[in-house]
């Protein structure tokens, strides 16, 4: 089973810029649709980007549209988010998920630990 590592998290302050790396352990994982999902202390778990294995389609949801940018290189089994113009609601803890494609977390059967972002003056 592919295992997920997320990295790059941290405290950043409201206008600023981060980027998530998620390492991937199985080169299995190039024909995995992947995503990021994240959950805010208090509320359910939610979908933010996906992109499908070959990297031709993504997805975002419509908080992050134009913000955030989801990337892939199977060659490094690396699933990067890179996360422009942070906001506090955009404080949670995030997850990188591989399965298939889709915007909910049925689809995806393999998670990681997950990294916490906090957008915070």
């Amino acid at each position: 089973q592919v295992q997920l590592v997320e990295s790059g998290g941290g405290l950043v302050q409201p206008g600023t810029s981060l980027r998530l790396s998620c390492a991937a352990s199985q080169r299995t994982f190039s024909r995995d649709t992947m995503a990021w999902f994240r959950q805010a202390p208090g509320k359910e778990r939610e979908f933010v980007a996906a992109i499908y294995w070959s990297g031709s389609l993504t997805s975002y949801a419509d908080s992050v549209k134009g913000r955030f940018t989801i990337s892939r290189d199977n060659a490094k089994n690396m699933v990067y988010l890179q996360m422009n113009s942070l906001k506090p609601e955009d404080t949670a803890v995030y997850y990188c998920a591989g399965g298939a494609w889709g915007a909910t977390d049925d689809k995806y059967k393999t998670w990681g630990q997950g990294t916490q972002v906090t957008v915070s003056s």
